[in-house]
């Protein structure tokens, strides 16, 4: 007798890595925001500007194992503070999950693994600026909302 499993595929969070430009990372990044086409040579002047910041300034993705795609992805960069005896503060930014793909609970994971990071180096907080369309889904995360985000824009 042949028994079949439908085994669901699990999602691992990684950092980001410097072949991630040719899975899709930047068009992800174009789901979110303006996002222009970045050069190889940009993005590795840039990936390594950011490496350089070590625990300072991490990017996770997730891929799909099946199609070799970069389908999530979010950052978190690490303000260093005189309030709070010198506390560290997390800032989470650019966090998209693919329009094809979501429902699958990728942006929790992000979420958790970038909370996680700002915890695990001594953050008191972490926090983050959301669309009023996305406040449910960070609720559902943990997050409160607190106050009002001000923007101003240089272009």
């Amino acid at each position: 007798m042949q028994h079949t499993e439908n085994v669901e595929q699990e999602f691992t969070v990684r950092k980001l890595e410097i072949s991630d430009k040719g899975k899709g990372f930047i068009e992800l990044l174009q789901q979110l925001s303006v996002c222009d086409s970045v050069s190889n040579d940009e993005f590795e002047r840039r990936f390594q500007e950011l490496s350089s910041l070590g625990d300072d300034h991490v990017i996770c993705v997730i891929e799909d194992e099946a199609s070799g795609k970069i389908v999530a992805t979010g950052s978190v960069f690490i303000e260093k503070k005189f309030l709070r005896n010198c506390g560290k503060v997390g800032h989470i930014e650019d966090v998209v999950v693919d329009s094809s793909i979501r429902g699958k609970q990728l942006g929790k994971k992000i979420i958790n693994f970038l909370t996680d990071h700002a915890h695990s180096i001594g953050c008191y907080k972490v926090i983050l600026d959301c669309s009023l369309d996305n406040k449910v889904f960070y609720e559902k995360c943990g997050f409160k909302q607190k106050e009002v985000q001000m923007v101003r824009y240089f272009i």
